[in-house]
């Protein structure tokens, strides 16, 4: 069995890294900590690399070891948490593909299988949610410190309990988290609720610019560099504001594209109510995600990725 099997390479391993995708959410921040504390209570030490997320995350148990780089040698064992490929993987090239073995573990339903071992959970709503019945098969004690990061990510990556994919095992899950030791009201206040200051400002551009397209079926907006540079914004402070235009009235599918520094190009965020497949959509222009919400990149002005998605999401409409 694969959870077996994925026990018996860490404990094999003496050296382990833990690695997440590219401008990680709080599932993916989260699902990182979450494996290096159980990896801790399996005798083992990990190295956490993340090299760049949002401040809103540093409350989480044990995020003070966060690493932005990693030893020179190749590891052991490398685990990848809450991404779908290895293209997407922060520091895969400098630390998953050397690594001598190598285990993915993820929740989305398109996925690489780029491991040694795999084990994905598509029905599951979140990574953390995985690494939960992990623990539990392995019957592992579930801290405060853990119960913490685990229910962070479930509650980031469902927007609190209210997107797609919950299953009666999620609030199973956050019930037995929050008798560990897991605060609810405290998580949902900074990982939801919190607002920058930048963050306001990011909204008023937003909303400045909305576009309603196709008989308000689509929100459309954008953000430029220099949006971020005049705002002060720093990673996490854009977070939450592509479900802001989800949530208008009539509104079928949100887009935003936020322009990427060095990279000659947008990444577009998209969120429906899932009457529309926005994974599908993201994935004829490379990417991918959730059925409620998925991304990509594209290449090129602001006016060819808005060309380039919006064509796309018309066609995601007819569908």
């Amino acid at each position: 069995m694969t959870l077996d099997a994925i026990l018996d390479e860490i404990k094999k391993a003496e050296t382990i890294v833990i690695l997440a995708h590219e401008s990680p959410d709080g599932d993916a921040v989260a699902s990182s900590l979450s494996v290096m504390h159980a990896v801790t209570q399996l005798g083992k030490n990990a190295d956490v690399i993340i090299p760049e997320y949002s401040k809103d995350f540093k409350f989480l148990p044990g995020s003070e070891k966060i690493l932005e780089k990693g030893q020179e040698e190749p590891y052991d064992l490398a685990i990848s948490v809450d991404c779908t490929d290895l293209k997407r993987l922060a520091c895969g090239k400098e630390y998953f593909e050397p690594a001598k073995r190598t285990i993915e573990i993820d929740h989305h339903s398109v996925n690489a299988m780029f491991g040694d071992l795999n084990y994905v959970d598509p029905v599951a709503p979140a990574c953390c949610q995985v690494l939960m019945a992990m623990f539990e098969y392995y019957g592992l004690e579930i801290t405060k410190e853990l119960a913490t990061c685990i229910l962070t990510g479930i509650i980031t990556d469902t927007g609190g309990f209210q997107w797609g994919g919950i299953t009666p095992e999620t609030f199973e899950f956050a019930a037995e988290l929050v008798r560990k030791g897991a605060k609810l009201k405290e998580i949902c206040r900074i990982a939801l609720r919190k607002k920058s200051k930048a963050h306001c400002e990011l909204e008023k551009i937003i909303y400045d610019r909305l576009e309603f397209l196709e008989d308000g079926k689509i929100a459309f907006a954008y953000l430029n560099l220099e949006d971020y540079e005049n705002t002060h914004a720093e990673m996490g402070d854009d977070e939450g504001l592509v479900e802001m235009l989800r949530d208008i009235e009539d509104v079928e599918v949100a887009v935003l594209l936020k322009e990427k520094e060095g990279a000659n190009g947008y990444k577009a965020s998209l969120r429906s109510h899932e009457t529309v497949n926005v994974s599908d959509i993201c994935m004829l222009l490379g990417g991918g995600g959730h059925r409620g919400a998925a991304g990509c990149f594209i290449n090129g002005t602001l006016d060819q990725a808005k060309t380039k998605i919006i064509n796309a999401v018309k066609q995601g409409l007819k569908k």
